[in-house]
C-alpha cells in the first residue's frame, strides 16, 4: 500500500484525486508545514504559479521557505505551471526568479516543475513508490534519544516513554499514537493497517510494534546482539 498524506487544504486541487486514479491511497491531514508527504521526513510544498507570484508579493513564501529549512525535513518545491506561465501573470516576474533562487541556493530546497496538476500528481507518485520502496537490506529503524524517565506519577508522561521504548519509536510519534487510539493498550492491540495511518508509522515500524507486543517470550542468551532494538 502506498500511501500519501495530503493536507486538508488541498482538497479543493485535483491533485489529490489524481493520486487516487493512480492508485495510491490518499490521506487528509492537517500538515503543519507542506501540502504533501509522499513518504516519512520528505515534505512536498506545492504553488501553482500565480499562488506563487502572490505569495512572493506579499511575503509569504519567505516565511514558508524559512519554516521548510528549519523542520528538519527534505523539502521539496513543485512550481505548478511553468515559468512561461509566470511571464503572463505578471510583469515583475524577475522577483519571483530571484525568490526560487534564494530557495534552492541559499535554503538547499531543490524546485521541481510541472505542467499541471496531472502531472504533479505523477511526481508525488514517483516519489512516494521509489521512497517508500522496501530495501533487501535488513531494515534499520531509526534511532531516537529516549525521553526521560517520569519522575512522578503522570500517567500520560509513562504512556509515553514506554511507547517511545518500541524499535523506531520516538517521542513525537508516540505522543502522536496516543492521541490517535487515546490509550496505551489501545495502540499496542491496534492492526498493523491501522498503526500505518498515522503519520510517520510506515508499515515497517507497525508490524514490528505488533511483532514486539505478541511475539511469544524466549529466554535471550547472553552476549546476543540487541543493537538492532535499541532504538528507543
Amino acid at each position: 500500500m502506498v500511501k500519501v498524506y495530503v493536507d486538508d487544504r488541498e482538497k479543493s486541487s485535483k491533485v489529490p484525486t489524481y493520486l487516487k486514479e493512480m492508485g495510491l491511497t490518499v490521506i487528509y491531514k492537517h500538515l503543519p508545514i507542506g501540502d504533501y508527504i509522499p513518504a516519512e521526513g520528505v515534505v512536498v510544498e506545492r504553488k501553482r504559479v500565480d499562488d506563487l507570484a502572490h505569495s512572493v508579493f506579499e511575503g509569504r513564501f519567505f516565511d514558508q521557505v524559512r519554516r521548510l529549512k528549519e523542520s528538519g525535513e527534505r523539502t521539496v518545491l513543485i512550481v505548478e505551471g511553468g515559468m512561461d506561465f509566470l511571464h503572463r501573470v505578471t510583469n515583475r516576474y524577475r522577483a519571483v526568479e530571484a525568490a526560487l533562487i534564494m530557495a534552492t541556493v541559499l535554503n538547499s530546497i531543490p524546485v521541481i516543475y510541472t505542467g499541471n496538476a496531472r502531472h504533479t500528481a505523477e511526481v508525488i507518485k514517483y516519489l512516494a513508490e521509489k521512497l517508500q520502496r522496501p530495501s533487501r537490506k535488513r531494515p534499520v529503524l531509526p534511532t531516537y534519544r529516549k525521553v526521560q524517565k517520569p519522575r512522578d506519577v503522570n500517567y500520560s508522561e509513562w504512556q509515553i516513554y514506554v511507547l517511545s521504548s518500541f524499535p523506531g519509536i520516538g517521542p513525537k510519534l508516540a505522543e502522536r499514537l496516543l492521541k490517535k487510539f487515546g490509550s496505551l493498550r489501545a495502540v499496542i492491540d491496534s492492526a498493523p493497517s491501522e498503526l500505518a495511518r498515522v503519520e510517520g508509522m510506515s508499515e515497517e515500524k507497525a508490524l514490528t510494534v505488533f511483532k514486539v507486543a505478541n511475539s511469544r517470550f524466549t529466554e535471550v542468551r547472553k552476549g546476543k546482539d540487541l543493537s538492532r532494538f535499541m532504538d528507543g
